[in-house]
């Protein structure tokens, strides 16, 4: 009898458990995308699917995130004034008549039970393709030899953003230095995300013409104008001030004019001769240098 007992208890437990899945299986809702990251070149219409399923009375929202920026593009199934005049709203997503690069960035679709609990969510990365525009690049002021010095190369046409090469003397330069005999003696830190590359230490050797090119995959890469970076000895630097303040100070002093009144003409002074009889003539005449 215990047995049985048992066994009918493990049976209803299986039994209650089914029914549980079922409900959950009934009242379950999904909502996503055919397509999870969308890219089309700029000015060109695009849709961004949102599917769902398990909603009786679907309320449908979506927001654009950009950065810091959150933007409401559709509110209870209908497009915001912000937006009317170029998206329209279908109950499978939204469709943009021409997107610009402003546009790239992640969108939500939010799908909710209007007056229920049910709520799901899909998020669209969109991509909008722009080509990169010419580079330009920035070289410090002073570069000194065993100093640190910074280079940068940027764009901000780009979308996606742009990835950076760098060439030295018309030579691609390695992300590794010690790589290739050519860049050996360099010590540098190249960065083809943000565009830097840092000498830390400069050397003789870094001097040099450098340019870069910006690519992002679409377009064809641009590139930068050469600049022209000087690898300057500091000890060289150190004694030309030494001798302008050297000069400076002399000049202050007054010791180039007593140099001038030291090297005057020579003067000469003459003196006449007192009246005297001709026996008695004597050389009074003097010069005097």
């Amino acid at each position: 009898m215990g047995t049985k007992a048992q066994a009918d208890r493990k049976l209803l437990h299986l039994f209650i458990l089914a029914i549980l899945l079922c409900s959950l299986a009934l009242g379950s809702v999904t909502v996503h995308s055919s397509e999870p990251e969308v890219r089309i070149p700029e000015n060109n219409p695009v849709k961004l699917s949102c599917a769902y399923s398990g909603f009786s009375s679907p309320r449908v929202e979506w927001k654009f995130d950009q950065g810091d920026t959150t933007k409401l593009v559709c509110y209870n199934n209908k497009i915001t004034a912000s937006y009317e005049d170029r998206v329209t709203f279908l109950p499978s997503g939204i469709t943009f008549k021409s997107v610009t690069r402003e546009d790239t960035g992640t969108y939500t679709c939010m799908v909710s039970e209007e007056g229920g609990n049910n709520y799901g969510e899909v998020k669209v990365k969109l991509i909008v393709l722009v080509p990169p525009s010419k580079p330009t690049v920035s070289i410090p002021s002073s570069a000194t030899i065993g100093n640190r010095a910074v280079l940068t190369c940027s764009e901000k046409d780009g979308s996606p953003p742009s990835e950076y090469t760098w060439f030295k003397d018309g030579i691609v330069m390695p992300t590794n230095p010690k790589s290739t005999r050519a860049f050996s003696n360099s010590s540098y830190v190249l960065n083809p995300t943000t565009g830097e590359l840092v000498f830390d230490p400069l050397s003789a050797s870094d001097t040099g013409e450098y340019s870069c090119e910006a690519r992002n995959g679409y377009g064809t890469p641009m590139t930068s104008n050469a600049v022209r970076m000087e690898a300057a000895v500091l000890v060289t630097l150190i004694l030309l001030g030494i001798l302008i303040f050297g000069i400076w100070f002399a000049y202050s002093r007054g010791h180039f004019d007593r140099t001038k009144k030291g090297t005057s003409s020579k003067k000469v002074i003459y003196s006449q001769p007192s009246a005297r009889s001709e026996g008695e003539f004597k050389q009074t005449s003097s010069f005097l240098v």
